[in-house]
């Protein structure tokens, strides 16, 4: 069998973990396995498969990035993208294994709807996929604001500063919500749960009279401009299928300048970007990543096509990729109450 693997839409640490279990496992069994160099591009146009050996996979586990490359590809523009795609598994591959978001899986369930040998693997350091607790990258993600919570926490204290610290987590705010309770945010921001300016400048003037005189705030780059007093530009880049690109709209200097204009208050702003998508994987990801690499593998040789492996609770479950194609993973009320219980 020619099992074909793709990493699509941005970057994330683990991806190398995935691709590792999947290819190691299909070798030992005797398979052939094909690395579709960036994301459906290798699909779409001159096929780019390289055959994988041993000696690609070796030692990859913990490396950041993706050794197959990727790429954010629209395929439906111009039209016909997803029909060249369909064609090229058809005379390439006995199946493939497409790993990445929302965006590769609206793809990856309409080829399966057409009757490819597709099996997707979640992917996206926003966690914002439904139906699955874990994505690759989000755990890395996290860890990775926490620790720059953790750095900014002595400077904002040394200078009596405010800091706004903006982080990835597109229309959602698990990236914000949960690297800043781990950091120790004193006010965390995010898409789902609105709030005005000037209950962030109350917030902060609240802290300043008892006696605290910093301040460290967390703020989702989709965090809605309007309810703060800003003005949305326009829907952003594009970004692939569907996607829009929110580290264009500038939220945490905006909300920095906002705080120094109308609260009187010394602001530096730190945007991460895409820090947060870069170096090694941490353990969690990269044993996630590995074992939902490892189910995706045993969903291909099984037939099992269109599906997908997720975890819930910490068991890897296999579910239809039409489950988490549509729709988007918001956080829960009780972990914002959580957030704003703590600080």
């Amino acid at each position: 069998m020619r099992i074909g693997v793709l990493t699509a839409g941005g970057d994330a640490p683990g991806l190398n973990a995935a691709i590792k279990a999947i290819g190691e496992i299909a070798l030992r069994d005797g398979h052939d396995v094909v690395g579709i160099a960036n994301g459906w591009a290798g699909l779409a146009g001159d096929f780019d498969g390289t055959l994988l050996t041993a000696d690609d996979l070796r030692g990859v586990i913990g490396h950041g990035g993706t050794l197959l490359g990727t790429a954010r590809f629209n395929l439906d523009e111009p039209d016909g993208g997803r029909e060249l795609v369909l064609k090229a598994i058809d005379e390439h591959l006995d199946a493939l294994v497409a790993i990445g978001g929302d965006g590769t899986q609206r793809i990856s369930n309409w080829l399966a709807e057409r009757g490819a040998p597709v099996v997707g693997v979640p992917k996206t350091l926003d966690n914002d996929l439904p139906g699955t607790d874990f994505c690759i990258g989000f755990d890395t993600a996290i860890n990775i604001v926490a620790e720059s919570l953790d750095r900014l926490h002595t400077t904002a204290i040394s200078h009596h500063r405010v800091i706004v610290v903006e982080t990835m987590g597109r229309s959602t705010g698990w990236v914000a919500s949960m690297g800043g309770l781990a950091g120790g945010a004193d006010l965390i921001l995010i898409p789902e749960f609105s709030v005005t300016m000037d209950e962030i400048i109350s917030h902060i003037n609240r802290r300043r009279a008892a006696g605290i005189k910093y301040s460290l705030v967390v703020v989702a780059e989709g965090v809605n401009l309007a309810t703060l007093g800003g003005v949305e530009l326009g829907e952003g880049s594009g970004e692939g299928v569907g996607g829009v690109r929110h580290a264009t709209r500038g939220v945490g200097p905006f909300v920095a300048a906002q705080i120094e204009a109308l609260g009187g208050f010394e602001v530096r702003t730190t945007v991460l970007g895409h820090l947060q998508r870069g170096g090694s994987p941490s353990a969690r990801d990269r044993i996630f990543a590995t074992r939902v690499g490892d189910a995706a593998y045993d969903a291909v040789v099984a037939g099992k096509f269109g599906m997908i492996p997720v975890v819930r609770d910490d068991n890897v479950v296999l579910v239809p990729i039409s489950s988490i194609a549509t729709g988007k993973r918001k956080v829960p009320r009780e972990i914002y109450d959580l957030c704003t219980t703590l600080l």
